[in-house]
């Protein structure tokens, strides 16, 4: 591997395994202690990851996230399952928004599978509206704006415009750092204007995001937790976060991290 091929792997495999060792890096690419330490180097002045005792861990200040296409590969069962679990949550002839991401995709997947019966999508994401395209009972609305060519997906202010002319039941949103004190936030500015108009317009509120992506943060605030009406994450959140979102009002929906798919629910 070339350096920067190397650091690309040290940072989607911190990505998916939260820490890792100087040992485990040195194996996995075959090189020396010496390469993955200045990688590592590298990498801690791009703010990407926080060298540790003996290893690295994902910076929880959020500066990048990874390609559609990689983080697909990241927790895949626990996405479907939050995605089984979200379509429950769906009623006969209600608009729902689909925000941009591979969670959510996982959602429109099990919206299709799992309801014949007339729904109204809309969603900023490519991937989203060509998955569901084809199927005559959904009437479905891409925002347009502004192209996220990394998450396959429209941002900014036009896509915030024209969600803004509108009236949701249920909004899906994806997060890639949330956290009890910070609440909902993102490294891209186009996303948050386009998260913050949803929420204006949605009469429901449900963050889809699993716990890896929880005590992170990134620059760009987007709401408090009081403002969601619901969370969809996995039983590997923290009894103590589990708690403050409960008291906070906010109904949290957990399926298993493990193989047995299940849910439960804490909150209003």
């Amino acid at each position: 591997m070339i350096p920067e091929q190397r650091r690309d792997f040290i940072y989607r495999y911190v990505h998916e395994k939260n820490v890792a060792s100087f040992n485990e890096l040195a194996e996995l690419m075959n090189v020396s202690h010496m390469t993955v330490r200045r990688d590592i180097q590298t990498l801690e002045e791009e703010g990407k990851i926080v060298a540790i005792n003996g290893g690295v861990k994902l910076n929880n200040l959020l500066k990048m996230e990874l390609p559609w296409r990689e983080k697909a590969e990241l927790r895949h069962d626990i996405k479907r399952r939050m995605g089984e679990l979200a379509a429950l949550l769906i009623e006969p002839g209600q608009t729902l928004y689909l925000d941009a991401g591979t969670s959510l995709f996982e959602v429109a997947k099990a919206v299709a599978a799992s309801h014949c019966f007339s729904l109204t999508v809309v969603t900023n994401d490519f991937s989203i509206s060509h998955y569901l395209m084809d199927m005559p009972h959904i009437s479905l609305y891409h925002t347009g704006g502004l192209v996220d060519q990394r998450n396959r997906s429209c941002v900014g202010k036009s896509a915030a415009g024209f969600l803004q002319t509108l009236n949701i039941d249920v909004a899906f949103l994806s997060s890639s750092s949330w956290d009890v004190e910070r609440g909902m936030s993102t490294p891209s500015e186009g996303k948050a204007s386009v998260k913050e108009a949803v929420l204006k317009v949605s009469r429901r509120r449900v963050l889809v995001s699993d716990s890896s992506k929880f005590g992170k943060y990134g620059l760009f605030h987007i709401c408090d937790l009081e403002q969601l009406t619901d969370i969809i994450s996995d039983d590997a959140l923290l009894p103590a976060a589990q708690t403050a979102i409960g008291e906070k009002g906010v109904k949290l929906h957990l399926v298993n991290s493990g193989k047995e798919a299940s849910h439960a629910q804490t909150g209003r």
